[in-house]
């Protein structure tokens, strides 16, 4: 399996292997795009079934990665011949291009094609055609294209396809890693406040129309210019812990995303096994994965965003129902469930001759 140090990939990754050791499943993972901080080791270290090959080559959407994406592939290949892996989980996907001889599932988390047109509402500029020629030559290499959500699904069909074959699995958390709490009255976050797609940016701009405190997981300093953001009512909690991060959710009242582009959205997810009532950016995706168990805003419209918050701060018995609704909604995305549904695609592979 491929996975990436960078966001959410790495939650997924260690998550799934964690699931899979109840299966008996043996995961080699191969890291790209950075190496493990302290707490990433650590973390990995308790996953008796794992076992991690580190690297620092560039991912598929990083500036100029092609160098280095080329260099990756022949240490993937190094790594096959050394493992003997039954399976191929990559989650990046220009790599399922190269001749792995196995069957090769690939997962598309999401793409800076899809993301282009939900936060910049145009096509990508063309120095991404090279990105698109070989995203779609791995995805439709693949013997299945998995993405976590049917939204997702369409849009890399329409994108990068056909496909030889396709499946949508849920991402899954452990629910024990998360608790409810009492609640306190504010609203929380998680994310970088430069991040477009989360957006984050419009819920800390209307913070001091808000009548509780708004405390966000990231940084306070732009990673380009290092200047300090100071904004009225909303309190910067750098990068926290996992540890931390369970904490601040058992107490937060209302969780707020409201992202512009999130395929599936896993801190979401984890404020909702944690008792959050949910406000997030009216997507396909975030519709389809939480019905009627969060509010929704327009992700261009802050007024809205103010006015769906307000209401929820106001009105202490929907904000109950929406919590008790997000915490019943998580329970159908556990990592258990993941871990059978990937199971069972790879049996399927396992069983099936590659063809050559």
């Amino acid at each position: 399996m491929t996975a990436d140090t960078v966001g959410g990939v790495w939650t997924y990754t260690l998550e799934l292997a964690r699931a899979l050791e109840q299966a008996g499943t043996q995961v080699a993972v191969a890291v790209m795009g950075g190496r493990m901080t302290e707490e990433q080791q650590a973390e990995a270290a308790t996953i008796s079934n794992l076992t991690v090959y580190e690297s620092d080559y560039k991912l598929e959407w990083m500036d100029n990665p092609w160098n280095d994406i080329a260099k990756a592939g022949e240490w993937l290949l190094q790594l096959r011949d050394e493992v003997q892996p039954d399976i191929i989980h990559l989650n990046g996907m220009a790599h399922a291009a190269l001749d792995w001889g196995k069957p090769v599932v690939v997962v598309v988390h999401s793409c800076v094609l899809s993301w282009w047109k939900a936060v910049k509402e145009a096509d990508a500029p063309k120095e991404w055609n090279k990105y698109k020629e070989l995203v779609t030559k791995g995805l439709q290499a693949a013997d299945v294209v998995v993405a976590p959500t049917q939204a997702m699904m369409h849009q890399a069909e329409e994108l990068y396809g056909p496909f030889k074959k396709s499946s949508v699995i849920y991402n899954g958390r452990g629910q024990h890693h998360f608790q409810f709490g009492r609640k306190e009255p504010f609203v929380f976050s998680m994310g970088r406040v430069w991040d477009e797609a989360k957006n984050i940016s419009m819920l800390a701009h209307i913070a001091s129309e808000l009548k509780w405190p708004v405390y966000i997981a990231g940084d306070d300093k732009h990673p380009a210019t290092g200047k300090t953001i100071e904004l009225e009512n909303v309190h910067f909690l750098g990068k926290l812990t996992n540890k931390e991060v369970s904490d601040w959710l058992s107490r937060a009242s209302i969780y707020a995303l409201p992202a512009k582009y999130e395929p599936f959205g896993l801190t979401i997810l984890e404020a909702a096994m944690s008792g959050c009532a949910l406000v997030v950016g009216k997507t396909e995706s975030q519709a389809e994965i939480w019905g009627n168990a969060a509010k929704y805003t327009d992700p261009n419209n802050a007024d809205e965003l103010r006015d769906t918050i307000n209401s929820l701060i106001d009105d202490e018995f929907c904000r109950n129902i929406m919590a008790c609704r997000a915490v019943k909604r998580s329970h159908g995305y556990t990592a258990d469930q993941m871990a059978q549904d990937y199971t069972h695609i790879y049996r399927q592979l396992v069983n099936t001759p590659v063809a050559v």
